[in-house]
């Protein structure tokens, strides 16, 4: 990571989502403040996408995941009370920011204490108010253990959370991406929405020449892919750290859900995003 900017890669994903409101209107994901964080007019986000055309794909599936995600989440606080949300690797994510849950939903922002600073000013470039109800988890995870960086701010770990941790996982090591489902696992009446990938194995010859060229590009800016699940592999882990409930779209899924009309162009295999429940 570069020192005191976010991860190049927290940055695509946020030009993936601002540009998703410019070309397509937010169509399936609405986030207002996704260009005011980038600090960039709305020309420039949809020319930087135009001409770059294969990145398309990238973009859907970062909208759609963001969606499930704030879909799952409405579902937890209103049908559950639900009441505390982390947001793992938080990055530029504008959640907190636009919580249509204010009055109810304490939200924790974990992230490296530079990349935090970082947000916070550009935030307050942009005139964007951080809420009250937002508390910054900053946790080294050199020195710090996820479960005592958030009590250390406040988290009540008797009490259920939901986690969002998108964009993440695959950055990190198979042991690593153990690691935190095992905490939240541990966490009874909890959940998390993550985003995980098939081994490339597992992929279509197109599908495999478009991740090769992915994956290049951001092992290229210092951060590889290190992970990669098999669902059912992956499944079986989850149930043996707590979880009860799996819900697991493919790409497939993830394309007739929020882009019927290319529905039948989705390749079988490829990215997933997966909601899991103790």
């Amino acid at each position: 990571m570069i020192e005191k900017e976010p991860s190049r890669t927290a940055w695509m994903a946020a030009t993936h989502r601002a540009a998703h409101q410019v070309l397509e209107s937010g169509r399936i994901f609405a986030d207002p403040l996704a260009l005011p964080i980038l600090g960039l007019d709305a020309e420039t986000v949809a020319r930087d996408a135009l001409a770059h055309p294969a990145r398309r794909a990238m973009r859907a599936f970062v909208a759609a995941r963001s969606a499930f995600a704030e879909t799952a989440l409405a579902r937890a606080v209103e049908g559950r009370g639900l009441d505390q949300l982390v947001v793992l690797g938080a990055g530029l994510d504008t959640f907190a920011y636009r919580n249509p849950f204010a009055d109810r939903l304490r939200v924790f922002e974990v992230d490296h204490p530079a990349t935090q600073a970082w947000k916070r000013r550009r935030l307050g470039e942009a005139g964007v108010a951080a809420p009250g109800d937002l508390v910054y988890a900053a946790v080294d995870f050199e020195r710090d253990t996820l479960l005592d960086g958030l009590r250390n701010a406040g988290f009540d770990d008797r009490r259920p959370a939901f986690f969002v941790w998108l964009g993440v996982a695959p950055y990190l090591t198979p042991q690593a991406v153990r690691a935190t489902l095992a905490v939240i696992g541990g966490l009874p009446g909890s959940a998390v929405v993550f985003d995980y990938a098939d081994p490339p194995s597992a992929l279509s010859d197109e599908a495999r020449a478009a991740h090769v060229l992915r994956a290049e590009r951001v092992a290229a800016l210092g951060e590889p892919w290190l992970s990669y699940f098999e669902p059912a592999v992956l499944h079986a882990l989850l149930r043996n750290l707590g979880f009860v409930a799996i819900e697991d779209l493919g790409p497939p899924d993830l394309a007739r859900r929020y882009w019927p009309v290319v529905a039948r162009q989705a390749p079988e295999r490829g990215g997933h995003v997966l909601l899991a429940a103790t």
